[in-house]
This record gives structure tokens, C-alpha cells and sequence, in this order.
């Protein structure tokens, strides 16, 4: 993975925006896959082919780059194991195992703002239908 200069308007945003600690979480677990990933290593550790096969559409490259940024955030712990074939396992910290409770309140609230909205659809759309 490159790294970013120091100077670039990408890293010194970065710095800005994090300094609100909400914003700093967010930006921790957000993206398409992160809190997917993380979601699925909550009942316990997983290997790179596990996780692949529990998540669908993912890349193998786009697997790798978002648990080597996990990683780095000390949100995933990898275990290499000196085993021919090598093994590698992957797991929450424990810093990352205080968000169940939070993404599970976030899933509630998903739920509920998407039935709200299909509601909020299927209303308009008959609107539409008895103005014509």
C-alpha cells in the first residue's frame, strides 16, 4: 500500500476531521466492507478463506487492503502460525469488541429507518398512481 505525504490535502483532511472523536470512530470502521468484516469476526476467529467465502462480492485484494487498514487501526489482530501451509488468523481486539453492543444498536436503528422509508415510498407511490 503507498504512503501518503504528509503535505497532501488527502492526510491533512484526515488529521482535521478526526479530531471530533465521532467522526474519528466513524472513520475507523467506515467504508463498504470494514464493519461487515468486523461483524462477521465477532463470533471468533476466522482465516482469510473463511472470511472470502462469508462475505459475497468481495475481492481478494480488496479483502487484503481493508484487514492490513484494520490491522494497522488495531482493530483486527492477525495470528500467523509457523505451519507449512501457513495459517493465518483473524480476530477483534479487545478494543474492537466494545462495538457489538454499538453495532447492534446501529443494525436496530438500520431496520427501523429502512421500514420507514419503504412506508414512506409506498405511500408516495400510491399517491402517484391516484393522481393519474
Amino acid at each position: 500500500m503507498a504512503k501518503r505525504k504528509e503535505s497532501s490535502t488527502n492526510t491533512e483532511n484526515r488529521n482535521y476531521i478526526t479530531t471530533c472523536n465521532l467522526t474519528y470512530a466513524v472513520c475507523l470502521v467506515g467504508g463498504r466492507w470494514k464493519l461487515l468484516i468486523l461483524c462477521k469476526l465477532e463470533k471468533g476467529k476466522l482465516r482469510f478463506g473463511e472470511l472470502r467465502n462469508q462475505i459475497c462480492n468481495i475481492t481478494e485484494r480488496m479483502l487484503t487492503l481493508q484487514l492490513r487498514e484494520l490491522e494497522r487501526d488495531g482493530m483486527v489482530k492477525r495470528t500467523v502460525y509457523a505451519e507449512v501451509p501457513p495459517r493465518v488468523e483473524y480476530e477483534l481486539t479487545e478494543i474492537s469488541l466494545k462495538l457489538v453492543p454499538i453495532w447492534g444498536l446501529i443494525s436496530n436503528w438500520g431496520a427501523e429507518h429502512k421500514e420507514t422509508m419503504a412506508q414512506k415510498n409506498a405511500i408516495e407511490a400510491g399517491n402517484l398512481v391516484e393522481q393519474e
